[in-house]
């Protein structure tokens, strides 16, 4: 029996250890819910359990998608999907857009 318990405190140790490295070398796009720190945080502070946390919940895999949706102007796969003639025609129409509510801005107030 203290063979096992020592064979068994020795495999929860060198988990412990991997958990830590593992979650210090990722990159901070690569965690999931809390930050980077957070998740060392609890991994050093509930060993066994929290290596088991970062591996199921924390580590975001390299497959995996984001999970936030973007912009279309901060979507890469958006904007090479657009050619230099519509994001021109666009910007056209953005700047024609602006000019239009800067001069109903600018009209002078006629209420009494």
């Amino acid at each position: 029996m203290a063979r096992l318990l020592i064979v068994g405190g020795f495999l929860a140790a060198v988990f412990w250890v991997y958990s830590i490295v593992d979650c210090a070398v990722q990159p901070a796009t690569r965690h999931r819910g809390v930050p980077k720190g957070v998740w060392i945080a609890i991994v050093l502070i509930v060993p066994v359990v929290g290596g088991i946390l970062w591996f199921t919940i924390g580590r975001r895999r390299a497959d995996d998608q984001d999970a936030r949706p973007y912009a279309p102007d901060d979507d890469p796969a958006f904007l090479r999907s657009i050619n230099k003639k519509e994001q021109d025609a666009r910007i056209a129409e953005l700047e024609a857009e602006l000019a239009r509510l800067e001069d109903e801005g600018d009209a002078p107030d006629t209420r009494p």
